[in-house]
Order: C-alpha cells, then structure tokens, then sequence
C-alpha cells in the first residue's frame, strides 16, 4: 500500500507445557520458549513498530516472589529493545554458570521468563505512541488468580457504552480506551467468579474450605469461557485477545465474525498463539498444516494443570475475515495469502490488456510498493498466458491459410509482458521538514527511479496493492514516476477502492480521506447533484439516535450513482498533482469485487469496499463517519 495505513495490532502467546529443565534436556535450550516468544514477535513486526510488551507469568515461585511480570518499549526497535532488557541478566555469566542454574534461579535472574508469556505488538494510531498505551495492560490483586495482563489486536465499535456499564456495576474505572475498558470488563467477572466459587466452598458451604486450601480450589475451578462469556456480552467489534492470569491460566479468544485472525499450533511440549499462521511455521518450524485456526466466538483456554479447550463462549455471526489482512497487512510468505495475491493480481490481467490495447511492444510493468510485487507477479503471468493464447492462434491461423513466415514465428513465440524494476524506495529519507513546500518537494524524493527503463513511447502499468488516500500516490509516486518521461501511466489496484471506514483494528476512520469517496463527491458536482450529500446528511441524522442493529448504510447512495469505471476515472485525475511537470496521461485500473471475491472466497469480510458491515456498530460508525465530514470534523467516528 503506498499510503500509510497503520493496522493494531499483533499477538504472540507461548505456553510452555512442561518445566523448563525439559526444554534444556530436550531442546538444549532452557530459554527455548522465551526465544520462540521473540521469533513470533519480530516475525510479526510488519503489524506494530510504535510499541510492544510482555507479560510473563512464572509457576510455583517461592511465597513472597513476583509471579506475574510486564515490561513495555515506546521506543524505537522495541522488540530488540525489550528482549535486550530481559537478556541482560545473562549478559556476564559464563556458559558454564548458566547450565548449573536451576529452573527457580533462572526465573529468579530473568524476571521475564516464565512458562506462560504474551507478546503484543502494536502501531500507535488514536491512542498516541506512549508506553502507557502500550500493551499488556495489567490489573493487580494480592490473589494470584485475581491478576490478569491483556492485550489484543481489536477495536470496539461501543467502547463508551461499555465503560458506562462499569460505572453503572459501581466501579470507578480510569480511563476510557478499548483496553482498559475490556481490561476491567474481564477482571469484573474474573472477580464475580471467584466470589461465587468462593460461596460455595468455602466455610459454612459444602465443601467448608478456607486458607491455602480455598485459594487452590478456586484457582482451580476458575472457567476463564464463562468469565468471558459474561464480559463480552456486549462487544461489538472484531477482536483478539489474549489474557494471562496470576495463577497461570491462559485466554484467548476470537470475536464471533473472525474478523481478526487468531491462529495456534501445539504439541507435548507448548501450546502457541499468533495474529500470523505464517509465524507460527517459521518460528517452531512446522507445516502450514499443523496450524489450528482459532475459530470465530471461540476461545482457547489452558489451565495452570495444563488441560487445553476450545469453546464458544458467545453466538456465532456470519464468518466476515478480514480481506485486508489477505491484500495488505499479514505477511507475504503464508502458503495461502501469497497465492491468494497472486490471484488478485491475475484477475485483473484482462482489463489491463484492454486498457493499454494489447500494446505490449510499448507497455513496462512495475510495481510499488514492495507489499505489491506477489499481485504484480500474478499480473504478469497472467498476461503473459493471455499472450501465448492469442499469439498460438493466430499462429495456427496463419499456418492454416499458407500465410506464415519465420518472422512471424519468432515474433509470436518471442512476445512476452516487459516488467522492469522502475522504482525503489530509499527507507532512510525522512520528511523532517515540516514546511509545506519543502516538506512536499523530500516527499516526491522518498522513491528513487531506474532511468532508461521506460522510453516516450512507452506506457507505465504499476500495480499497487490498494490505494486508500491516494496522497503518497499524487505527492510522490506520479511525479517520480513521470520522470522516467512515459507516454502515459496506468496505476492498477489489486484491491477494489477503499469507500467505507473500518473501525474493526485498521485505522481508516475517516471517510472524507478516501480518494474513492472524494471522487464520487467531486462527480456528484460536476453533475450538479450536490443535492444528494444533503439527503445523505438528513438520512443520516434521522437514525443518529437509533440502535446500531436499526441502522441503515444510506452513504452507498452516492456511491450508487456511479460506475467502477467512473469512480476510476476521477481517481485518476484526482491523483495528479497541480505541480506536475509532465503532460502524459494518467489512468486507473481498480479490481472489482467480483475479483476480489474470486480470489479468496473463503475471506468475506469485505466492507471497508461494499459498505456490508457485519457488526451492527459498524453502521453506527459510518453514520458518525459521514456527518462528521459533513461538519469537517476530524475526530474518530467511534
């Protein structure tokens, strides 16, 4: 994506399911499961570089000695920084001292290591980029099975709703983010289950217990699926989260659309959580195959003995997965999503043929950015199979009527889609400079281009994997593009135009930023029926106060009175800057749905595109997101 669209958050979760002298024997390494922790972190890093954290808990620690533990970076390169704070302890010992050290001494030393550890990472976006919004949040009681650490990868769609349901329990929560929020939501229940646990057994019940015997017989008894499934009654949003208890137990759970991706792998030796399948293979070296995906409504629980379930713990909705996570945000070398790109790509091969004319003699093929080169690799192929079909008949053609010359032999065996690598991204360049003018002329530098790749006879395809606010591409992309002096470029999306706000853990909150949206806007008044975004207004306003499952989506009013291939066409005037010094043409090239659909049909969670929520509170966001433009107000729709 050329834009910079930041996406909260990423997972990682090792539970070690036997004491860490057997990894030492077994693995040769003691600290095997702290090392998996890192690697399903730093191979997850694609999804949060403005912050991460641990939480650690610790089995049967002495009385007296910390047993659950957190540490958090806001810095830049946190997880080096983070795995670097928890090594340091180790940093003069010898290996000889280090093989003498016992499990409780190692733990003792390295306060982060323990057999339970969440990992999360996290790109700062409303929340700010401090360490205080940094997960795990942490929520502290003298009873260790009343301690609990969260962190996730979500959005809450109703997040001041539910904090107003915590004030009316009582409580006196601080702070009104989602975390905190699902933070005391848990632990609110978390609480209730240990009271009615403790009602009946402890003295004058049943079972009579108290003391030591009573703490250990609740930790015990304690059924994290029914915790969860009173606390998130109520949730409206996609979601992942992972919660760790004092006690050892171990959370995590998937919102009931699967919007967020949740993915675990276990054996004898560990039970491992991640936002990435790709991950989990890299990191404990296993096929695709052996990945489990946590399935929607669905949480995973481990007890402190080790008993592992998988469990509903809410009413399942209609499987919504993300498509972005598939087009953009996860990571290229999953087995699926890369053939699933490749297919976005080969999809849109026809219509970029029709497009530049099957001129292929005169057309170069690139990509930008990076993320873009698997769609691209698709394209061309794809192109590539459209020519030898078409070159083979005419071949046969020719050979049937007597008419075939070597000449054309060679020609029509030799053509083929030219790609050159027209462009590269110079990652050290920062855009410091924070006057207009100046800062703009650093931005159009952010890519440097391959001169003599592209002549002015040629046209210039370059597929970008989707396009949200076009801004990158009008400030710098177009214009360092149109120093290679084309006849004309063609800008082609693997995904469709972006023309709805998400509010399920990608930031794109704001509909008026959409490139798609303010072409549809700056149509509607060329045609003079800028009447239309009052009726909108009104539509919008009538059902401010309704519930979100009353809501009604009456923005795709706009979007209805267009064509893919209108909307295309404005984006790609709108895309030209005022500043160019170039007289070429600029077009545009969207995947369409139908493709989009075709080439993961098991990811139907394509709203940010079609308007098709699969949350009631996503109307409510949208709704917000409209009239919100219409006032010019900047703020977050939710």
């Amino acid at each position: 994506m050329s834009d910079r669209i930041l996406h909260e958050c990423g997972l990682a979760v090792v539970r070690l399911q036997k004491p860490l002298d057997w990894y030492r024997d077994n693995r040769g390494d003691a600290l095997w499961g702290l090392r998996r922790l890192f690697l399903l972190m730093e191979k997850q890093h694609n999804r949060g570089q403005d912050g991460a954290g641990i939480g650690t808990v610790r089995f049967d620690m002495p009385a007296g000695e910390r047993f659950i533990s957190r540490l958090r970076s806001a810095k830049r390169n946190p997880i080096e920084r983070l795995f670097d704070t928890v090594m340091k302890p180790l940093r003069n010992i010898s290996d000889e001292k280090f093989n003498r050290l016992s499990a409780t001494e190692l733990k003792q030393r390295m306060p982060l290591l323990g057999e339970l550890m969440l990992g999360h990472l996290r790109y700062g976006t409303h929340g700010g980029r401090t360490i205080d919004v940094c997960h795990p949040y942490l929520r502290k009681n003298i009873v260790a099975s009343r301690n609990l650490a969260v962190a996730g990868n979500f959005n809450l769609t109703n997040s001041p709703h539910l904090f107003d349901e915590l004030v009316d329990y009582g409580l006196d929560p601080v702070g009104e983010s989602d975390t905190q929020v699902v933070l005391e939501k848990i632990g609110y229940y978390l609480d209730r289950e240990h009271d009615q646990l403790a009602a009946t057994m402890g003295p004058g019940s049943f079972r009579g217990l108290e003391g030591r015997q009573l703490a250990n017989a609740i930790s015990d008894q304690l059924d994290l699926v029914r915790v969860l499934r009173n606390a998130a009654d109520r949730f409206d949003g996609g979601y992942v989260f992972a919660s760790l208890v004092g006690n050892g137990d171990l959370l995590v759970c998937r919102d009931p659309a699967g919007i967020r991706p949740a993915f675990i792998y276990r054996d004898e030796a560990v039970v491992a959580a991640a936002s990435e399948r790709a991950a989990l293979v890299t990191a404990f070296n296993v096929e695709p195959d052996q990945i489990e995906e946590l399935p929607a409504a669905h949480a995973l629980e481990v007890k402190r003995n080790g008993d592992i379930r998988i469990a509903p713990f809410t009413d399942p909705l209609p499987l919504k997965r993300c498509t972005f996570e598939r087009v953009y945000f996860s990571r290229g070398n999953d087995r699926d999503i890369y053939k699933e790109r490749k297919r976005l790509g080969a999809n849109l091969a026809e219509r970029v043929l029709r497009k530049i004319d099957w001129d292929i003699d005169h057309t170069v093929f690139g990509f930008i950015p990076n993320t873009a080169e698997t769609a691209f690799a698709g394209l061309r192929e794809e192109i590539d199979a459209n020519l030898r079909r078409r070159n083979g008949e005419e071949l046969w053609k020719r050979i049937q009527s007597g008419a075939v010359t070597r000449e054309d032999v060679d020609r029509l065996i030799r053509t083929r889609a030219r790609s050159e690598k027209v462009a590269h991204k110079d990652q050290r360049l920062r855009t410091f400079i924070t006057h207009d003018a100046a800062r703009r002329d650093l931005v159009s530098h952010v890519y440097d281009v391959t001169r003599g790749t592209v002549t002015d006879q040629d046209t210039l395809v370059v597929v970008d994997d989707s396009i949200v606010r076009g801004t990158t591409l009008r400030e710098s992309i177009i214009t360092m593009l149109a120093r290679l002096s084309p006849r004309r470029i063609v800008v082609v999306s693997s995904a469709p135009p972006i023309m709805y706000p998400d509010c399920y853990g990608i930031d794109m909150s704001q509909l008026g930023r959409f490139i798609a949206f303010e072409a549809a806007v700056s149509l509607l008044r060329d045609r003079g029926e800028e009447e239309l975004l009052l009726e909108v207004e009104e539509k919008c306003r009538e059902q401010a106060d309704f519930e979100p499952d009353a809501m009604r989506n009456h923005v795709a009013m706009i979007y209805d009175r267009f064509t893919l291939e209108e909307i295309s066409d404005r984006v790609a005037t709108l895309i030209r800057s005022d500043r160019l010094d170039w007289d070429g043409e600029i077009e545009m090239v969207y995947q369409d749905i139908e493709g989009l659909r075709e080439a993961m049909p098991d990811h139907a969670g394509d709203w940010y595109f079609t308007g098709e929520y699969p949350t009631p509170g996503g109307y409510r966001v949208l709704n917000t997101a409209y009239l919100n433009w219409r006032q010019a107000d900047e703020r977050r729709a939710y």
